[in-house]
């Protein structure tokens, strides 16, 4: 048994397999990963070399058929380093100086959360809850950061680890974090006027929960990262920032690849109404993450130049790393710790 190891600029696979269980193995990752996908059979089992990937990390499945010629997709055996993603497990490939962030590895209470009561509104349910961090009273006013696909930050990118470990170093000030969890995330996610409209309601609700000071903040990865934008800009003044990772700001010149997806047309509606919108009066510090070799990175570019043009303060990182939750974990921290901190403390 053996993990995928980098020798020189070849990354490599190996696979056990002396009793010649399979006939075939091939690899299943995205196509950021370039060269072949099939095994070569070795005297211990099964080998594949690829150029190494300008990634710290590689999201993979073994596609393996048996003698009997049964086809499944699994995780490589051999590799122990895995994760949990929204399609399932993936056996992981670390590449060669690639470190979790210093935040998660930190020892810091969870602290707590409470769900709000279900009002139910034109959408139907919208389910929120609210999480502080240990210490914060319940009377206390504090900052409030509102994060789309909550549910999903907080098990997949420990969001909520993130939020106690910045505010028990005393990086943030003690702030909450509103969780919106979606119950039809193509529908609600993808530039639906409805949803936003029920969204801003939802954080109206929050606010005469719990004692909100200064201006809201809000963030999402892909889709989420667009209902971000699109939330606070609908907001009135209410929001003072915005945290899009991957967000999904599609355009028909730089996504054709997507055009099949159902709401596709109404997603590129609203990115070129963002686009046609005048300087702004009330600029939103905008930070952007995404990986630089993602279908996302071109769209994300432009829409970068499109509120700097506008007026809005935006700071666009690439991420050597792809579409996923463990992606946008390693990239919370600068980004969304300089946000955070450029709308709640402000200088000067």
């Amino acid at each position: 048994m053996a993990v995928p190891s980098v020798i020189e600029d070849r990354l490599v696979f190996t696979l056990d397999d002396l009793d010649r269980r399979w006939t075939r193995v091939a690899l299943d990752c995205d196509d950021a990963v370039v060269g072949r996908r099939r095994f070569r059979r070795t005297a211990q089992g099964w080998g594949l070399a690829l150029p190494r990937p300008e990634l710290n990390r590689v999201e993979y499945r073994l596609v393996v058929t048996e003698r009997g010629g049964s086809t499944e997709v699994v995780c490589d055996p051999g590799n122990t380093e895995r994760v949990d993603t929204a399609f399932g497990q993936r056996s992981v490939a670390l590449m060669p100086g690639y470190e979790r962030p210093g935040w998660l590895r930190r020892d810091v209470s969870a602290g707590s959360a409470f769900e709000l009561a279900d009002e139910t509104g034109p959408l139907g349910r919208l389910p929120v809850s609210v999480w502080s961090p240990d210490g914060l009273d319940a009377e206390r006013p504090a900052p409030l950061l509102v994060a789309h696909d909550g549910r999903e930050y907080v098990e997949r990118a420990s969001l909520t680890h993130y939020a106690a470990a910045m505010c028990a170093d005393e990086v943030l000030p003690p702030f909450r974090i509103a969780l919106l969890t979606p119950v039809d995330r193509d529908e609600w996610y993808s530039a639906s006027r409805e949803y936003v409209a029920a969204e801003l309601t939802a954080i109206g609700r929050v606010a005469e929960s719990v004692p909100v000071r200064g201006r809201l903040v809000t963030m999402g990865a892909s889709l989420g990262g667009l209902t971000a934008l699109l939330v606070a800009q609908a907001g009135e003044g209410r929001f003072g920032g915005v945290v899009a990772q991957s967000g999904s700001f599609f355009t028909p010149e730089l996504d054709e690849q997507e055009s099949t997806y159902p709401h596709f047309a109404r997603v590129t509606e609203a990115v070129a109404a963002i686009g046609e919108q005048a300087a702004t009066e009330q600029p939103l510090m905008v930070g952007m993450t995404c990986g630089a070799l993602e279908e996302n990175c071109a769209n994300n570019n432009a829409m970068a130049a499109v509120l700097r043009g506008q007026g809005h303060e935006v700071t666009l990182r690439p991420v050597a790393d792809l579409h996923n939750y463990s992606a946008w974990r390693d990239s919370l921290h600068p980004t969304l710790t300089e946000v955070l901190r450029s709308v709640w403390e402000p200088r000067g």
